[in-house]
């Protein structure tokens, strides 16, 4: 069983407590896709210098935000680990020259547990995470995804976790509605970026900072869109993008989700 790679917007921690037609699109989802034999997200929410993976017989749900509701903190998301697919991995990235350090003690953090929830929701499959290293940009991602991609023949769903447009200044600056539509300069940035995606523009997709209109603005740092390079290096050269959804939350944070297929392979609509 192949796998399709995924980027996924994560949104705002409050998504599984939320109606919005991400949070739909995301329980959906789950139960469109073969039921893979373990997961591995990379998510915007944990940085490091070198890439990390963690290695637990069962995750602690991680609440790495603070100022919510009650209801969100009484979230559980106690997905199994599995340590032995940890070591596989660390060696196979360090076999393409990116050595990787096993953490034994870390758990999921929201950026894993949020959409998970959503998609599995019974948490009964194992599921690891794996860091990003901002600091070393697109590059770095697309090759540390490049690594992963024989997983997906071994029936390991890759995710990237992060969000396609970021900017959370503008969020606490305007207070928008949560179903808020996306404001012009957003869609100017995300509809290049799925125009560069579905066309195979991996070069300009890795100068997005420079190339794409609104860039800086929609992502005033790097980390939030790096899984999206991860993912599509997860796909192998020549994979090609399949958007499976669109929505925006809070006018400032669109909500897309992507698919990301080998070159053999065909999507189920583009």
């Amino acid at each position: 069983m192949t796998l399709p790679s995924l980027f996924v917007s994560h949104g705002s921690p409050m998504l599984p407590l939320t109606d919005t037609p991400a949070r739909q699109f995301l329980i959906d989802l789950g139960r469109s896709l073969p039921r893979p034999k373990a997961i591995l997200v990379i998510s915007a929410h944990w940085e490091t210098a070198e890439p990390e993976v963690n290695a637990v017989t069962s995750n602690e749900t991680i609440y790495d935000f603070y100022g919510f509701p009650r209801a969100l903190y009484e979230l559980r998301y106690p997905a199994p680990g599995t340590p032995e697919l940890a070591q596989g991995i660390a060696a196979r990235l360090a076999a393409a020259g990116l050595p990787t350090a096993i953490d034994r003690t870390r758990g999921l953090d929201h950026g894993a547990w949020v959409p998970l929830l959503l998609m599995y929701p019974e948490a009964d499959i194992p599921v690891l995470q794996l860091s990003i290293q901002t600091e070393r940009g697109p590059k770095h991602h697309l090759a540390l995804g490049r690594a992963l991609a024989p997983l997906r023949d071994e029936g390991v769903l890759i995710i990237g976790s992060g969000s396609f447009t970021h900017n959370l200044a503008e969020f606490r600056t305007r207070r928008p509605e949560l179903n808020a539509p996306a404001l012009p300069w957003v869609d100017a940035f995300a509809d290049w970026v799925h125009e560069a995606a579905l066309t195979g523009r991996v070069d300009d997709l890795l100068d997005y900072r420079s190339l794409a209109p609104f860039a800086v603005k929609n992502h005033p740092t790097d980390e939030h869109f790096l899984p999206l390079f991860a993912a599509l290096g997860a796909a192998g050269e020549g994979a090609h993008a399949e958007r499976l959804h669109n929505s925006a939350n809070y006018g400032v944070l669109r909500m897309d989700v992507y698919a990301f297929h080998a070159a053999h392979e065909t999507a189920a609509a583009a």
